[in-house]
């Protein structure tokens, strides 16, 4: 009876250390003041006590970097405020410099709360000039000299940078993570990363970032696995939502195991893998969901009931590195795009493949076992699916797809070219090329059935063929409903070119 007592007792404090609150103010957190050495203090003796919750209250705090631990959640009240600090001497630096919240080599770690994560992140670019770089050549695009003209200011930004803290809530190395209802907002960087996770949660948060600032991406999943991310709002100055293949070393082609060996938690596959997305509202200066770079492979992701507006691509997978990108199901999906101004990746497409090297003298991968499904678009260029001969796209099915192609205000000044950037020939980068509603080249088995193909008014010539297909063994079409644009009198509803036809019809 004795030892039954005491293990009920030893029970109930181990229960109660591990549900432990700590607030920050206990730790001696000041409204509207530096808090950063408060909660850590409060992350410390939270973690060292085996776990439990570290409360931010309402009010305001302003906080530098602070090192997450396991076991620790970090809980949010209704009405508390988060404020990044406007100094960078806050933000502390390991292999690379971090934003508010860094993690690396633990577990069961969480962000929640009815609070907001406001990072302040605008303050540290120059609005008042543009974000421009050397990366493609005007010569090659439709426009020539007046493809971003110099000189011009650019109102769909990016805007120009300045020194700044790194991405805002980062974990590294990490195996289950809950993050859950907060508002994020204003990131200077990527808003969340996790890198090299294993077994997340991403349920209920909003991102709301400054449109005009480059690579303040969404959700940033890297060499992760086990992903599930739901009723999320996401609006972001590059890409919304991401899967990628990176190593930690993200410009240098291979990766090796060792990273990953040397840490106790995290992802131990060689795979970015199981990723699960759905009922999310998506908006992105560049891709809403990107798939896509990096040099471990990417396979088995499902994005389904989403709806995606006002961004420069809607969906992109991008087999631009060594590693292959293969069985991805889109499902359920309304996407809506346009072309904006600006040093942004994208040309307005609802929907884009690509397989084509970002790296000299280095192959590219293959994108395998792609489907769409229930698919409503209306963008300002077609839908692409771009390979080459030596890395051609296998099984991409498009079903029950419904496609709009309109005249948007950057039409003329940036339309009629393909965006395939990064890649390392400078020729691949933006050219000028027609668009088709369809357009597909280099893919092995490609299915076409029931589209539905729509044209706006005063569309210009570039726009021509409903379908075009070059070099495609074993295309099927059937139910295709559509035409040429008819402002070009010489396409044809479809198109094809040294392309063997397995099927098609028209219901």
């Amino acid at each position: 009876m004795r030892k039954t007592f005491l293990l009920l007792v030893n029970l109930l404090i181990c229960n109660y250390l591990i549900s432990a609150d700590y607030s920050i103010t206990d730790f001696g957190a000041i409204e509207n003041e530096l808090a950063t050495k408060a909660i850590q203090q409060a992350v410390d003796a939270c973690s060292e006590s085996g776990g439990g919750t570290v409360i931010i209250p309402r009010g305001t705090f302003i906080t530098g970097t602070v090192v997450l631990k396991s076991n620790v959640h970090i809980y949010l009240e209704p009405g508390a405020l988060l404020s990044g600090s406007k100094n960078l001497k806050d933000y502390i630096s390991t292999f690379r410099t971090h934003g508010i919240f860094f993690c690396e080599n633990a577990e069961n770690v969480s962000i929640s709360g009815k609070g907001t994560i406001d990072a302040q992140g605008t303050l540290f670019f120059d609005s008042s000039k543009n974000h421009v770089y050397n990366e493609f050549d005007k010569q090659r695009t439709r426009q020539k000299e007046n493809y971003m003209p110099e000189g011009e200011f650019f109102t769909d930004g990016p805007i120009g940078k300045l020194p700044k803290p790194g991405m805002t809530i980062a974990f590294f190395h990490c195996t289950r993570v809950v993050l859950e209802d907060f508002l994020l907002k204003d990131t200077p960087s990527w808003a969340v990363r996790l890198a090299y996770c294993e077994n997340v949660q991403v349920r209920g948060i909003t991102i709301r970032n400054n449109l005009l600032v480059p690579n303040s991406d969404g959700v940033h999943c890297t060499t992760s696995r086990n992903v599930r991310m739901s009723d999320c709002d996401i609006s972001a100055g590059d890409d919304a939502f991401i899967v990628t293949g990176f190593s930690k070393d993200e410009e240098k082609p291979g990766y090796t195991m060792e990273e990953q060996e040397k840490y106790t938690f995290g992802n131990k596959s060689p795979y970015a893998e199981n990723i699960n997305v759905s009922n999310c509202q998506l908006q992105s200066r560049s891709s809403a969901i990107r798939i896509g770079y990096g040099q471990h492979p990417i396979r088995s992701c499902t994005f389904s009931n989403i709806t995606i507006y006002g961004s420069n691509r809607g969906i992109g997978i991008f087999a631009h590195d060594a590693s292959d990108i293969e069985n991805l199901i889109f499902s359920d999906i309304i996407i809506e795009t346009r072309l904006h101004n600006g040093q942004w990746w994208g040309n307005g497409e609802p929907i884009h493949l690509s397989s084509i090297s970002r790296f000299e003298n280095e192959p590219a991968g293959h994108i395998k076992n792609v489907q769409f499904n229930n698919i409503i678009a209306k963008g300002e260029h077609g839908i692409i699916a771009f390979g080459l001969n030596n890395s051609r796209l296998q099984n991409i099915s498009f079903n029950n797809v419904s496609l709009k192609l309109v005249n948007g205000k950057e039409t003329l000044k940036y339309g009629g070219n393909i965006d395939l950037r990064p890649v390392a020939d400078i020729k691949m980068q933006i050219f000028e090329h027609d668009i088709p509603g369809l357009y597909a080249q280099f893919v092995d088995g490609l299915i076409i059935n029931n589209l539905k193909l729509e044209w706006g008014e005063n569309l210009p010539g570039f726009f021509t063929n409903g379908i075009e297909c070059l070099e495609v063994k074993d295309l099927s079409i059937t139910g295709f409903d559509g035409n040429p644009n008819p402002n070009s009198p010489k396409s044809k509803a479809v198109k094809i070119e040294k392309t063997t036809l397995k099927k098609r019809t028209n219901l």
